[in-house]
């Protein structure tokens, strides 16, 4: 099950560099971050991480990938989401830091 729409109405070329810059076990947790990518005109692709695990072994859960050129804004909107004042509700996430393997 993989949610691939963009606000531009388009997803990344599954030929171009994906980065992961999110995980999670809980489904709605990645929803919510794929809307707000989606809000920044960030196309993303949802997808379940089990769908993945020769890429990315030892994951579970759903994962987020963006083009490589998109990967450091989608890290920097995530990150001011999180520390955004306001609802106390917010959830908390975890962003992905790690670097593309060099080709």
């Amino acid at each position: 099950m993989a949610e691939t729409q963009g606000s531009s109405g388009s997803e990344p070329n599954p030929n171009e560099k994906l980065v992961k810059v999110f995980d999670s076990e809980d489904e709605s947790e990645a929803l919510v971050v794929k809307g707000l990518l989606d809000s920044a005109a960030i196309d993303s692709d949802l997808q379940s991480a089990s769908l993945l695990q020769d890429a990315f072994p030892g994951l579970g859960g759903m994962l987020i990938l963006v083009r490589e050129e998109d990967a450091e804004r989608a890290r920097q909107l995530m990150t001011d989401h999180r520390r955004s004042p306001g609802d106390e509700e917010t959830a908390e996430f975890d962003i992905i830091e790690e670097q593309p393997p060099k080709a």
